[in-house]
């Protein structure tokens, strides 16, 4: 067996890591892992509050998920995806079961960037425009169509990109230079601003709007009451599909087991990964409507991938969708995600550091800005030349907090196993680091 400094070496000489400069990198050998915590080679625990990379919804050696794929290894390992498979055919049930009246199929992927590829490609195909609309803060993966379709940093590598993908603005009401009198009011903002900008692309190129249902990693930015219906009525009213990317808030993480049913709407494309296996072995998938799923009963479906749909991975997918509800992960998410706004609401009053703090269920981010009065943020959009952003994480590391930094904002996305006590003793972590931003950082 290696120890643990043999298989950081090992790493760093065979390894690229993503997102990084390679020669500074320092990363911690993990040998095991339970429940919401895992262990380097030396014994140190660590407290995984951002879910890894908010995926792990039921945290780390779940049994149930890992005797499902024991149990699907001894039948079948693989077929291709022209073959019907009992996990596979049981799965996308279960999906469709979840989802509005209004959805019909599933198409499964490798992950949410094929997924979020195969859902363009099936609204050009469907609609027979070629522009898409997605907004700047978003991410919808790093693949060549994805990146094209993100709007943040991480596209900028691809460009000049894709002709046809077209960016609009959040509704980022924190930093929005108006004051608006109510939440509907900002919604209706926002929503006259997108229509207008797809009239200029023209109503009959415009092929899908897709956006995060909530704005993961770019700041858990949650849309003001009113928004998702107002696009939904855009979409209506010029034929565009209509694409949720459930990726990240997908499958309990906000309190609902897909974020847009918190305000009522039926979108016509469904876009999810993480939190369908939690990790355990990577699936995603693109669920349709029905009216979409017809109208490839005699047009071809242009889309395939060796893996898709891969037994192994969803055998976990049904056993984790079990998990979920015979576990009751949605009653402990409302449950541990009140505990969490008071406590993070407590944070925001307390530092002068803390501009915003946005939350659903366990799905959380920190804003932290030089004055609260001006709401200059810590650090520049795309810049952070100091590490500034870096040296927060790494201090809440020293205390055993893991998690990441996106911009200005540091996510709070603990597993959704979670229980208050042990919330309550993490954030403790986070008040800490927070006093010493104010101290000295700000």
């Amino acid at each position: 067996m290696m120890t643990g400094q043999e298989i950081k070496e090992q790493d760093l000489q065979y390894n690229l890591h993503s997102w990084s400069k390679q020669g500074n990198l320092n990363p911690i050998p993990v040998v095991k892992s339970e429940g919401i915590y895992f262990w380097d080679a030396e014994g140190k625990r660590y407290t995984d509050m951002s879910s890894q990379l908010v995926n792990m919804n039921l945290g780390h050696g779940n049994q149930v998920i890992i005797k499902a794929i024991q149990d699907q290894a001894q039948k079948l390992c693989f077929i291709a995806p022209s073959y019907a498979v009992e996990a596979r055919s049981i799965l996308a049930k279960m999906v469709i079961d979840l989802l509005p009246a209004n959805m019909g199929k599933v198409f499964f992927t490798n992950g949410g960037a094929d997924a979020n590829e195969n859902a363009v490609k099936m609204a050009r195909m469907v609609t027979g425009r070629n522009k898409v609309l997605s907004r700047y803060r978003s991410y919808h993966g790093s693949t060549y169509g994805a990146g094209n379709l993100t709007g943040e940093p991480r596209r900028y590598p691809l460009e000049p990109g894709i002709p046809g993908f077209v960016k609009f603005f959040d509704p980022y009401v924190y930093r929005e230079s108006l004051e608006f009198e109510s939440s509907e009011k900002a919604a209706a903002y926002y929503v006259a601003k997108l229509r207008e900008q797809v009239r200029y692309e023209g109503t009959q190129n415009v092929a899908a709007i897709v956006l995060e249902t909530i704005t993961g990693s770019n700041g858990v930015i949650i849309p003001p009451d009113g928004y998702l219906q107002g696009v939904r009525k855009i979409c209506d009213d010029y034929g565009i599909m209509m694409i949720c990317d459930e990726v990240m808030a997908g499958y309990c993480r906000t309190g609902k087991m897909f974020a847009f049913e918190h305000w009522g709407i039926q979108p016509d494309i469904v876009t999810f990964a993480k939190g369908i296996t939690c990790g355990y072995v990577p699936l995603g998938g693109v669920a349709v409507s029905k009216k979409i799923a017809a109208y490839f009963e005699d047009h071809t479906l242009l889309c395939g991938l060796t893996y898709s749909g891969h037994p192994l991975a969803c055998a976990a997918g049904v056993a984790t969708l079990n998990y979920y509800r015979e576990h009751d992960v949605l009653g402990n998410v409302q449950k541990v995600g009140k505990l969490l706004g008071t406590l993070l609401e407590k944070t925001k009053e307390k530092h002068a550091c803390v501009g915003d703090v946005r939350y659903i269920g366990l799905f959380a981010a920190v804003e932290l800005v030089k004055d609260k009065t001006t709401r200059e943020p810590l650090v520049e959009y795309g810049e952070d030349p100091q590490g500034i952003m870096g040296s927060i994480v790494k201090m809440l590391e020293q205390r055993n907090f893991m998690t990441y930094s996106h911009e200005n904002m540091v996510l709070v996305a603990p597993p959704l196993i979670i229980t208050e006590e042990q919330l309550t003793e993490e954030l403790k972590k986070l008040d800490e680091v927070l006093g010493i931003v104010d101290k000295e950082i700000i």
